[in-house]
This record gives structure tokens, sequence and C-alpha cells, in this order.
């Protein structure tokens, strides 16, 4: 019996920081069953540094990690996406493509460590909590039998996981 792989695109406005983290999260997490890529709506073109001492000081993927757009995966040469989530409220609020496949969508919106301000001490702690809130949301993920339920309890459990500790709303309001 072959396993099938699922393919899932994590959305961000910059591709620099929660969506990279996502993407590498999964990468591990999900190995064998998932493929994970990450992209911006509005791609900044680096990765924030933060974002790669971050995924490396918990073990994680940082080989290929780049900012890209989302262009790349919206034609029908890319992949056929069977999940796309965003993580941030301003990707949540856009017109995205459409994407291949016809996806299952969700918004696991958490706050923007990239915009914390302070001593770099408070800047790692905000891309910790990131990567606490991301791996917390991919864990009960990957966890799901995605064989066996149907279409519309799945979506129910996305939008819950998308609620889990952290979620900000997709207006861009804290709900922590």
């Amino acid at each position: 019996m072959t396993t099938r792989i699922f393919n899932v695109l994590f959305l961000c406005t910059g591709n620099t920081a929660r969506s990279v983290l996502a993407e590498s999260i999964l990468r591990k997490e999900g190995m064998g069953r998932f493929r994970s890529y990450s992209a911006g709506s509005q791609p900044k073109g680096v990765v924030n540094p933060l974002a790669l001492k971050t995924l490396e000081a918990f073990g994680y993927p940082t080989e290929g990690m780049r900012s890209k757009s989302w262009n790349e995966f919206a034609n029908q040469d890319g992949p056929k996406f069977d999940f796309v989530f965003t993580v941030c409220d301003n990707a949540a609020g856009e017109a995205c493509p459409v994407w291949p496949g016809q996806p299952m969508t969700a918004h696991w919106g958490i706050p923007d460590p990239a915009a914390v301000e302070g001593s770099e001490v408070e800047k790692e702690r905000a891309f910790n909590e990131a990567f606490r809130y991301l791996k917390n949301r991919i864990s009960v993920f990957v966890a799901l039998p995605l064989d066996t339920l149907d279409r519309m309890v799945l979506k129910s459990r996305l939008d819950e996981i998308g609620r889990l500790e952290g979620a900000t709303s997709p207006m861009g309001g804290d709900r922590s």
C-alpha cells in the first residue's frame, strides 16, 4: 500500500519568518507524509536570520530556505496543494491566487516575531514563542487522521487548530 504524501503551503506577506518556520517544522514533523512549502504575497527576498537561528537551535532544517513569491506556486506547473495555511493576518486578508489542486485552507495567524522591537533577547524570545505556537499547531495537524475525515469535519478541525494558544484574529487583534 502506498501512503499518500500531502502538499502544504504556508503563506505570509514577507515570507521571512512565520511561514519559513512553519515550512521547516512540517518538513521535519511530517517527514514521509507531507511536503512543505512557504511563500509570500510580497516576499522580502531574504529569510530573517533569527528565524534560521531559532530553527537551528531546535534542530530543524534550514537548508534551502529562502523568501519567495506565491506566484512561484500559483500555476499549473507548480505542486498541487492539499492544504494552504495563512500564518499572518495580512496574508489572510489578501486576495490569494487560485491554487492548483483545490486545497483546503485555514488561517493559523500568530504574532509576527520580526516586528518585535527591543533587545536581542526580547527578539529571540519572540521567535521562540512563534516557533512554539507553530510547532503546537503542526503537531496537532500531523496527528489528524486525514484519510478518514470528510471535508467538512477536516475543515472544522483545521479552523480549530488556528484558534490554539497564541492565535491572532484575521483583523489583526491578538486573541491570546
